[in-house]
Formats: structure tokens, C-alpha cells, sequence
């Protein structure tokens, strides 16, 4: 759902930056997952102050500054459960398992993973047992049908090409 950008005076508050369409929708979320050492540790929230996708946030038991550094750039989770319904729209993780047709080649293989970065996130999908990774941006992926389980894409001349060079040597 976001990250830690930083810490927040000196009582050990913390500054979420939420990565949602809709940020007031985690006003009243009562805790969260932190991703520390790679492992998921659930925090209860004591208070949050939302202002637009960020959010200044007071975990319990977490007193000072000190305390509240660790959480510097960590990465937050909710379960899939406490999650927001998307009237419109999508969560990542929903696109696994759709297929992928694309306007001009028609269908082309299956979601296996959505991959998230800070400059672009990617689609990967199976394609002639290769994974392709479509970049998610609306320019290429112009629908998602969430009933019909299906992704549709404009893909750029050449992507696929790419891919399937080593196929031709």
C-alpha cells in the first residue's frame, strides 16, 4: 500500500507516503504490515493525519525518534481482506492469472506477476515460454476487464521481437 519516507519529530511518529487512487480510504485503518528484514511484522496504529497520499502516522509502542528510524523506506502491507473495494480500477496483485490480448496480435499468454518499481511498473506474462514484461502504462495497456479476466494491450512494434531474438540465433 506504500512505504515509509521518513520519521516525524521526536515521539516516534512516522510519515507514510500510500500509494492508492484514494488515500482516504486508509483514514481509519487500524494496523499494518512493515516490511523489516524481509519479513512482514504487523504494527497497530495508534493515530493517523492523512494530508492527500501521505499520512502522519503514531504506531503503538513506538516512543521516539530512535524507535520510529528503523521503519525509514520500509514498505507497508495490508491483508488482501482489510484492502478497499476498487469500484474502478484494479490492485496489482488482481491482474495475475488474466490474459493478455493484445489489438494487434491477439492473444498472447497469462499475467504471472506484476513487478513495482519507483520509475515504471511491469506486467510479466508467459509468452512462447518466455516472460515478457509489458511496461503498465495506459498508452499499452488500454483495458482491464476484471469480469472477463482479461487484460487488452496496444503493444509497441518490436517488444515481443525483442524477447524472441535468442529463439533466432
Amino acid at each position: 500500500m506504500g512505504y515509509v519516507l521518513k520519521t516525524h519529530g521526536l515521539k516516534g511518529d512516522v510519515v507514510f507516503e500510500i500509494d492508492a487512487d484514494n488515500p482516504a480510504a486508509y483514514r481509519k485503518m487500524e494496523s499494518v504490515f512493515v516490511e523489516l528484514n524481509k519479513k512482514l511484522i504487523p504494527f497497530f496504529i495508534e493515530r493517523i493525519q492523512l494530508n492527500g497520499s501521505r499520512a502522519i502516522v503514531k504506531f503503538e509502542d513506538i516512543d521516539s525518534m530512535d524507535d520510529a528510524s528503523k521503519f525509514k523506506g520500509a514498505r507497508l502491507f495490508l491483508p488482501l481482506d482489510v484492502l478497499p473495494k476498487l469500484k474502478d480500477g484494479y490492485y496489482f496483485h488482481e491482474l495475475i492469472g488474466f490474459k493478455v490480448i493484445d489489438n494487434q496480435e491477439g492473444e498472447l499468454g497469462v499475467i504471472t506477476g506484476v513487478f513495482e518499481s519507483g520509475h515504471q511498473d511491469l506486467l510479466a506474462m508467459e509468452y512462447r515460454h518466455k516472460e515478457v514484461l509489458i511496461p503498465l502504462i495506459d498508452d499499452i495497456v488500454t483495458k482491464v476487464d476484471k469480469k472477463a479476466k482479461t487484460v487488452y494491450t496496444s503493444l509497441p512494434d518490436g517488444l515481443l521481437d525483442i524477447y524472441l531474438e535468442d529463439d533466432e540465433n
